[in-house]
């Protein structure tokens, strides 16, 4: 299991990008850097994700692998699926230092963000 950590890229709201804003994940890899659905199916209640955002409360929750491959960040515990982040060909993006990965946010906007660390965590 990695511990992934996302910040916005530059864009323009964020002309220099920002520590302050962004995702940290919990999450399996394989062997290319890849999510890893099947570590996701054996490890799926420890795969989480918190959205930090400047000066906001931190929102928490899971990294869900849905049907077609794609992947999300759902925080509403009563299943309402609108309120999840999809990320961008997440299962062809490699996650490593210095990689982008885009996220269409519950409100329809899409960001990019760098990705900073990755490390291995024990969970």
């Amino acid at each position: 299991m990695k511990k992934i950590r996302m910040e916005m890229a530059r864009n323009e709201s964020f002309p220099n990008g920002s520590s302050k804003h962004g995702y940290e994940i919990i999450a399996p890899l394989d062997d290319t850097h890849h999510l890893d659905a099947q570590g996701w199916r054996d490890n799926r209640d420890a795969c989480r994700v918190v959205r930090f955002w400047g000066n906001e409360e931190h929102q928490l929750g899971h990294l869900i692998h849905k049907q077609g491959g794609s992947w999300a960040f759902h925080y509403d515990i009563r299943g309402d699926e609108n309120a999840d982040d999809r990320g961008y060909n997440f299962q062809s993006e490699p996650f490593v230092p210095g990689e982008y990965i885009s996220i269409k946010e519950a409100d329809g906007d899409e960001m990019i963000y760098q990705i900073v660390t990755v490390n291995d965590i024990n969970v």
